[in-house]
Formats: C-alpha cells, sequence, structure tokens
C-alpha cells in the first residue's frame, strides 16, 4: 500500500478522505479526537505545498440536506487546530465546492460539506455511486484516503474514487493498519480481549474469530446480561438479546474447548431507572432484582478485569463497560481502561465509544499503544473481512 511519502503533491490539489464524525450537542463538538487524529496527514501535505481538498461525512442524514448535520462547526475547529483559515464549501460537488477546490493556493485547505448529503454517496446502486464518484474525483488530482473509521464502507468517497485517481493511505491509515496486524499477526502472548458496547449481535463475527486466537475474552457492558442470561440467571429489566442466547451458549462452549478463558462479571451496577440519580446498589452477577436493570459492572468485577488483565502482553479493547457518561455507573470503564495502562502490554482501544470514554474520564492518550479512530473496521478488520476503503488503496 502506497503512502503520502510515495507522491508528488506540490502545487496539486489532493482530496483527503477523513473521518471527522464527531459527536455534537446543540451544534458543539463535544470529543474532538477525530479531527486531531487527522491533523498529522493534512499538515504534511500542507508542509509540501499540496492544495488540500477535506472531505467527510457527520452522522446519517440519509442523502439529505439537514442542517444539524452540516460540517460547518468542524471546519472551524479545524482551522483552530491547524492554526491556519479553512475554506468551508457549502455543498459537496457543487458550485461552492469548485470554487473552494480552484481558489486554493498552495498549502491551503478546504472542507467540503458533509459527503453523506449526497444520495450518491452511500448508493447500493454502482451507476449512481459512480456517477458521484466522478463529480467528487473531478475536484482534485490526487486522493489520500485518511479515513479509517469509514474503510469498512463501499462508499464513494472510500471506495470509487480511489479507482479514479492516483491514490495513496494517509498516515492515520497506514498507523491504524500496523497496529491491526500486531493483533492477528505473530500475536505476543498472553493476548486479552475485554469486550463491551449494548449489543452481542454487534460483535457476533469478532467474537467467533477471536476464539481461535486469545486467551481470554472479558465481557462487560449491556452485552453481559445476554451472557448472564445464557448461563441461567436473572438479569431484571437489563439490555438483553433473547434471539442471541443459543449464539452465546455456543461461544461459552466453543471456548471451553479451546481452552479461551471467558470471564464475566462477578458483581453488576442495578439501577431503579435509566438515569443517573436513581437508586441504585452493587449485586452479586447472578443475584439481579427482576425490577432493575444493570447499568455496569460492579467493584468486584473491575478489579476482577484488571486482575485477568495484569499479565497479558497484548490487549484489545473495545466497547465502555457500563453507561459511563453518568458518573455513578462510569467505574467499571475506569478500571479496566486503568487494568491496560497498568498491564505494560501492547494496548489497543478501538471504538469512537471507547475513544472517547478515555478522554472523557481523563485518562492520558499517551498512556495507550494506540486509540483506533474506527470502531466498526476495526472489529471488521479482527474478523478477517476485506474492507473496500482498503481494498480500493491497495489497487
Amino acid at each position: 500500500m502506497r503512502t503520502i511519502d510515495d507522491l508528488d503533491v506540490a502545487g496539486r490539489r489532493v482530496l483527503v478522505r477523513a473521518d471527522l464524525n464527531v459527536p455534537l450537542q446543540d451544534g458543539a463538538i463535544t470529543d474532538d479526537g477525530r479531527i486531531r487524529a487527522s491533523l498529522p496527514t493534512i499538515e504534511a501535505l500542507r508542509t509540501r505545498g499540496a492544495k488540500v481538498i477535506v472531505c467527510a461525512h457527520l452522522g446519517r442524514p440519509k442523502g439529505q440536506v439537514k442542517p444539524e448535520f452540516s460540517l460547518a462547526p468542524v471546519a472551524r475547529r479545524l482551522g483552530e487546530l491547524l492554526g491556519a483559515d479553512v475554506t468551508f464549501a457549502s455543498d459537496v460537488v457543487g458550485g461552492s465546492a469548485r470554487a473552494a477546490a480552484d481558489g486554493l493556493a498552495d498549502g491551503g485547505v478546504a472542507l467540503l460539506e458533509n459527503l453523506r448529503f449526497e444520495p450518491g454517496e452511500t448508493s447500493k446502486d454502482d451507476a449512481e455511486r459512480g456517477a458521484f464518484a466522478d463529480r467528487l474525483a473531478a475536484l482534485a488530482e490526487i486522493y489520500v484516503g485518511d479515513g479509517f473509521g469509514a474503510v469498512h464502507r463501499r462508499h464513494a468517497s472510500v471506495y470509487d474514487v480511489p479507482r479514479r485517481l492516483p491514490h495513496a493511505a494517509g498516515g492515520l491509515i497506514a498507523t491504524e493498519v500496523d497496529v491491526l496486524k500486531r493483533l492477528t499477526e505473530d500475536v505476543e502472548r498472553p493476548y486479552a480481549v475485554a469486550l463491551g458496547g449494548s449489543k452481542v449481535s454487534d460483535k457476533l463475527g469478532v467474537i467467533d474469530s477471536l476464539l481461535g486466537k486469545a486467551d481470554r475474552i472479558l465481557i462487560g457492558g449491556g452485552m453481559v446480561f445476554t451472557f448472564l442470561k445464557a448461563q441461567g440467571h436473572e438479569v431484571g429489566r437489563s439490555l438483553l438479546e433473547e434471539d442471541q442466547l443459543d449464539t452465546v451458549r455456543d461461544y461459552l462452549r466453543r471456548a471451553g474447548e479451546a481452552g479461551v478463558e471467558f470471564v464475566l462479571p462477578v458483581d453488576i451496577v442495578a439501577a431503579a431507572d435509566f438515569a443517573a440519580d436513581a437508586d441504585h446498589a452493587v449485586v452479586a452477577a447472578d443475584a439481579i432484582p427482576a425490577d432493575r436493570l444493570g447499568l455496569d459492572i460492579g467493584p468486584e468485577s473491575g478489579k476482577l478485569f484488571a486482575a485477568r488483565l495484569a499479565d497479558a502482553r497484548t490487549v484489545f479493547w473495545n466497547g465502555p463497560m457500563g453507561v459511563f457518561e453518568m458518573e455513578p455507573y462510569s467505574h467499571g470503564t475506569r478500571a479496566v481502561a486503568q487494568g491496560l495502562i497498568d498491564s505494560g502490554a501492547f494496548t489497543v482501544v478501538g471504538g469512537g465509544d471507547s475513544a472517547a470514554a478515555v478522554r472523557r474520564l481523563g485518562f492520558d492518550e499517551a498512556a495507550f499503544s494506540h486509540i483506533s479512530t474506527g470502531g466498526g473496521a476495526s472489529l471488521e478488520y479482527l474478523e478477517g473481512k476485506t474492507l473496500p476503503g482498503l481494498q480500493a488503496l491497495e489497487d
């Protein structure tokens, strides 16, 4: 896979597909981690005299122009972080975009409006998607793929545009791929995986794959209640995927046969309601009251998980252990994050929620070996799937 070091970009228009899908609240960015992760590639291109045209998506406007999904706040923040003016195009491939691209000086930066305002970006119809890719590619002379969080999508800006222009991987994608290879090729053992988040169904493929690769798998978050139910325990009003119970039982059986250790919580923080100020208490994992819902792993589980990470040499973590946004239910996630740090292992934090938790809970990002910008992409890579965005860059 070529990188930007292999390209002559001086004086040329370079379209950079970045991942700027940041969380917004009332129009304000609440976590700019993905913007900051995009800076090194943009800065490297600027320094070498490229005319940088950045494109990205935000949310899921489904091919419609929706002001609440505008990238305008992102353009402002990108300019602040770069310490330079960023021209913002009010459309994606229309007159404003063309004027922004044509008006760039060497080292200048423009950001196009939300790619997903255009139906062609995400269309499953090859002709419609290709027609949009033609218009997007016409804005530039070179393509750089740097939006790792989108490489598992067969979208125009990810898959079709690099097939139309000379292309290379940006620094972020190159780093992400190198890190993921360390999780799949010649892994230093013991290899521990901590999985959380809300749904088992989101992690089916990666759990299936890890049963043949990891030494131990720690399960927390909302998905744990399907595991507890599969073992015959009461889970009250906790999140539960009834249709996955047989699959989970099969995972537990196969793990036992393969010698893979499944680590489940021994206690749970169970609350009367889904609210920070709700009455809550720590209960045994096999004794959740029928009228309560679990919102975090308990303190003993936090200690157990940290202990099972302590001797690991490689750790991959995807998904928070509880509703970390609410302080009473943040302690399990904090314990796992600290466990990664204390292990001294090669540690990879994968997924937007996990990365946001690290920042929200005040951890130093540098304390982890790598914080991935793409949860879904990371999981699909670990499953062994072909990622369209990476395939396009390798062609």
